[in-house]
């Protein structure tokens, strides 16, 4: 596709709206309000999100991962602690993250700063983890260049003679989780639920801290 077909694909948004009277109190209650809409519209991974980091020069990154736990403490996504992510996020906690319900003519911008999960809370995701999902984190070194895709797939068959899973409907020897693994939780700072109106006149209402951690939190209206 060429640049001019490229300048010519536009789209005129729905006049669905988004104000004031329609948001919950706090902004982890709307974003499940969001999440269970996306899921009930059919939304192909509802849960994925746009994860951006920068490294120590400020040169970003950006890659999509997965949110696997939401409450009143932030936003958790779990990965490899020595891929670029867990590096940049080691040397720079401040991220971005969002939310791209296209269909639905929806997007959530999320601005925080990471922190990791406890050791206890990467276990339990760990241990609830199809056991093909537990031999691929030993499996890959996330990030890191591989000679080719055979070398992958042999350390994948050298666990899974390491960590046999039994026959039929046995249970699974245990896969330890490795200590190279584990969540991040994203406390946010500002939390930006978007929605497309016609003529491009979309409604941005964003959520603020007002004040500390343990404080509430403002909505303000974004221009669009």
């Amino acid at each position: 596709m060429d640049s001019e077909a490229l300048a010519a694909l536009r789209r005129e948004y729905q006049d669905h709206g988004l104000v004031e009277v329609d948001l919950a109190p706090d902004p982890a209650t709307q974003l499940r309000r969001w999440l269970r809409d996306a899921a009930a519209a059919g939304v192909t991974e509802p849960n994925a999100m746009v994860l951006a980091t920068v490294d120590p020069a400020g040169a970003p990154s950006a890659r999509t991962v997965l949110l696997k736990g939401l409450d009143e403490r932030g936003l958790v996504f779990f990965t490899n602690y020595r891929s670029r992510k867990g590096r940049e996020l080691a040397d720079n906690p401040l991220v971005a993250l969002v939310f791209p319900w296209y269909d639905l003519e929806r997007q959530v911008v999320v601005r925080g700063r990471c922190e990791r999960t406890t050791v206890a809370e990467s276990a339990a995701y760990f241990e609830g983890r199809p056991y093909q999902a537990q031999v691929g984190a030993w499996a890959s070194r996330q990030s890191a260049v591989v000679d080719d895709r055979e070398a992958v797939e042999r350390r994948w068959a050298e666990l899974t003679v390491r960590w046999p899973r039994p026959a039929g409907s046995g249970t699974p020897d245990a896969v330890p989780v490795p200590d190279f693994w584990g969540g991040f939780r994203v406390d946010p700072l500002t939390v930006e639920f978007w929605q497309g109106r016609p003529s491009r006149l979309h409604d941005r209402l964003q959520y603020r801290r007002h004040g500390g951690p343990a404080s509430g939190w403002v909505v303000e209206r974004l221009s669009p």
